[in-house]
C-alpha cells in the first residue's frame, strides 16, 4: 500500500517527534509499504524517510523543481518526482495514496491535511486519513474541528474519518483499516 506522509520539515523540534517519525517509517518499511512524502531530507519528513531506508522499504519523493537547490531533497533512495508548482506536488501525492498518516507539522503541513481532508468530506475520495498525535500535538486541532462541528460549520460526523493515534502502530493499523466513513455526496454536506 502507498502511505503518504505529511510532516515537519524543521530540524529544531524536540527529539521525540523525530523518533516516532522513524519508528513509523521503519513499521512502513517492514510492513512493505511504499512511503510517498514530500521528498525533504530533514524535519520528520527525512525521519520517516531514514527509518523505511533503515528496514529495507521503498519510497517515492515529491517535490517542485525550485526545492533541488543545495541538499534539501533526498534524493538517492527509490524513485523521485519533480513537478513545477507545490499544487503539481500535492495533486501527485494525492493521486499516488492509499492512506494518508500526518505526522506534526507547520503551515505547509496543515495545507496539506486540510486539503485532503475537505477533499475527503466532499466525497472526492475515500482514503484514510490520520492524525499521529506525538506528545498531544494536534489535540488543539482536533478541539478546533470539535468547536467547528458543534457551532454548526463542520458536518457532524466529520471527525468520525479522522483518528486521533498516540502511537505509530495504532496510525498504521488505522491507516489500513476498511473504510468506515462513507463519502458524503456534495449536496448533502452539512448532514
Amino acid at each position: 500500500m502507498n502511505i503518504c506522509i505529511f510532516g515537519a520539515s524543521s530540524d529544531r523540534l524536540e527529539k521525540e517527534y523525530y523518533d516516532a517519525a522513524r519508528r513509523l517509517g521503519v513499521l512502513l518499511g517492514r510492513g512493505g509499504h511504499t512511503l510517498v512524502y514530500g521528498g525533504g531530507r530533514d524535519g520528520l519528513m527525512g525521519a520517516c524517510a531514514e527509518g523505511v531506508i533503515a528496514a529495507g522499504g521503498s519510497l517515492v519523493g515529491i517535490a517542485p523543481r525550485f526545492f533541488d537547490e543545495g541538499d534539501v531533497l533526498l534524493k538517492e533512495h527509490g524513485e523521485f518526482i519533480f513537478t513545477d508548482t507545490m499544487a503539481e506536488r500535492k495533486s501527485k501525492m494525492e493521486e499516488l495514496a492509499d492512506a494518508f498518516i500526518v505526522l506534526p507539522g507547520g503551515v505547509g503541513t496543515l495545507e496539506e491535511f486540510f486539503e485532503v481532508f475537505t477533499l475527503r468530506l466532499l466525497g472526492r475520495h475515500g482514503k484514510n486519513i490520520v492524525l499521529l498525535n506525538t506528545l498531544g500535538y494536534f489535540d488543539g486541532l482536533y478541539a478546533l474541528i470539535a468547536g467547528s462541528i458543534e457551532k454548526g460549520f463542520t458536518a457532524r460526523d466529520a471527525l468520525s474519518c479522522l483518528p486521533l493515534c498516540t502511537t505509530e502502530e495504532e496510525a498504521l493499523a488505522a491507516a489500513l483499516a476498511p473504510t468506515r466513513h462513507e463519502p458524503r455526496a456534495i449536496k448533502n454536506w452539512s448532514k
